[in-house]
């Protein structure tokens, strides 16, 4: 009996297959494609402030959606800097953003939130239980950084680092354009051996549905397969997006870590990201897209989640677009794995896109021997 329906289960499968596809797989409406920028905001309802400190060798990159968005995060390094992500863990009164901030300078970073939260509350924009004359909203503007305070760039801000000020020069013309590689909270960051960057990439389904990423990667772990210029995120790559090398076909030893940091110290690498979709999810909903997007990392990154590492992802949604139909934890799961890949992606191209400030040495990848 068993080995009777053993051998009938390809054919129940191959039915199967078949059936869905006359009915309309939810999880296979057909072959999706790549956003018309290939950044986050080909996510309705997303614009981008950027603003950088050449001097310094630092920036500040902020989200900002049009609307108060629903969001979630999820933290996997061993020594994140983050502010308000508190605000989004389920239970508690607002899981909900008026914008996020990526940002350079370790615990100095963190001051770039005053410069976004000002220039939000001055146009009433924030969190309100009631409107009450005089009484400002309280703008929720959920902020991780990465380390650059040691790429040779001037610290010597004394009593005032500039990252309050960088925020608010971000946010004079958000746009829809983003700047990638050296630019932004990536200006300063640094992928293992090679000069890290700000990364964006995206996807759109078949059915309708667009996720995007935006990445500052500035990893204790190399971005590339040892010995060679193929990004580990090869596999994911959408047309030349990063190079067009496609997947490397070596084997690796397991500690071989090529191009990692050769000094790795505590809170001083970090990668920080934002995922975004414009399907109507809500905040647990996007906590499994955020864990699920880690996995890009993974994918990217060797090693990743570190103890050295302070790697942060955001998730955030538009609600612009209704799911379509089927069950809603099954379109979860791909917006969670799409998520995943983008971030990949994302990743491989702001590594890419790097070019060394003015007055830095070291290798970018293009750089690199070929």
């Amino acid at each position: 009996m068993l080995l009777g329906l053993t051998a009938a289960l390809p054919m129940l499968a191959a039915r199967a297959t078949q059936a869905r596809a006359a009915e309309g797989d939810p999880l296979h409406p057909g072959p999706g494609h790549v956003g018309p920028t290939n950044l986050i905001t080909d996510v309705a309802g997303l614009t981008i402030g950027e603003a950088h400190d050449a001097k310094a060798r630092t920036g500040v990159t902020v989200i900002l959606p049009d609307q108060r968005a629903a969001c979630a995060v999820d933290v996997r390094g061993g020594g994140p800097g983050t502010r308000e992500t508190d605000a989004l863990t389920a239970g508690n009164l607002v899981r909900s953003v008026d914008a996020i901030v990526l940002s350079g300078g370790s615990v100095y970073g963190l001051g770039s939130a005053d410069g976004v939260a000002a220039w939000l509350g001055a146009r009433g924009r924030g969190f309100s239980m009631t409107k009450q004359p005089g009484v400002p909203p309280s703008p929720i503007v959920p902020t991780a950084i990465l380390f650059d305070l040691a790429n040779g760039g001037d610290k010597n801000w004394g009593l005032n680092p500039p990252y309050r000020d960088l925020a608010l020069r971000a946010m004079d013309h958000p746009s829809r354009t983003v700047d990638l590689g050296t630019a932004g909270a990536g200006y300063g960051a640094q992928a293992g051996a090679l000069k890290g960057g700000l990364g964006s990439a995206s996807f759109v389904t078949a059915d309708g549905l667009t996720v995007g990423a935006l990445v500052a990667v500035n990893s204790l772990g190399s971005v590339v397969v040892p010995g060679t210029r193929h990004f580990w995120a090869g596999a994911f790559e959408m047309g030349r997006e990063f190079g067009g090398l496609g997947a490397s076909a070596a084997h690796v030893d397991p500690e071989d870590w090529g191009r990692a940091k050769f000094n790795p110290a505590a809170r001083a690498n970090t990668t920080i990201a934002c995922i975004a979709t414009d399907a109507d999810i809500d905040a647990d909903d996007l906590k499994r897209v955020a864990m699920m997007a880690q996995d890009g990392l993974a994918r990217a990154i060797r090693p990743v989640h570190s103890p050295f590492d302070g790697d942060v992802i955001f998730a955030l949604s538009t609600g612009r677009r209704p799911l379509p139909a089927g069950p809603p934890p099954l379109h979860v799961a791909r917006l969670g794995a799409l998520a995943a890949d983008v971030l990949a992606r994302a990743v491989a191209r702001g590594v890419y896109e790097a070019t060394l400030p003015p007055g830095m040495g070291g290798p970018t990848w293009k750089s690199l021997p070929g």
